[in-house]
Order: C-alpha cells, then sequence, then structure tokens
C-alpha cells in the first residue's frame, strides 16, 4: 500500500479589493511628468518660452 505524498503548501491568492477606485489617486492626477521643471531658473523659463512661442506670437 502507497501511501500519497503529503500536499505542498500553497502561496495564497491575492485577495479582492473592493474599494471605490475613484477614492484613490492616480497618476494622472498629479502634476508629475507635465513638464514641471523645478530646477531651473527664470532665465531659462524665459528662454524656453520665446524659443517655444508660436510665429504668430512675435
Amino acid at each position: 500500500m502507497s501511501t500519497a505524498p503529503a500536499p505542498e503548501p500553497r502561496d495564497p491568492k491575492p485577495a479582492l479589493v473592493f474599494d471605490d477606485p475613484l477614492d484613490q489617486q492616480s497618476s494622472d492626477d498629479t502634476d508629475r511628468g507635465w513638464g514641471e521643471r523645478s530646477d531651473r531658473d527664470s532665465a531659462a523659463d524665459l528662454k524656453r518660452f520665446l524659443d517655444e512661442k508660436p510665429p504668430h506670437h512675435l
């Protein structure tokens, strides 16, 4: 008579989360990645503004 091997412990399944997804802040809700330049000086900002100004604003 043979005995069945003991079952190996399984990883627990991820729990289902029933929170409201609109209560959580997404990465799109922040200013991060939208062109902010916190480490620049005002002269660099002026140069960038003048370089990127459309031709009809001259």
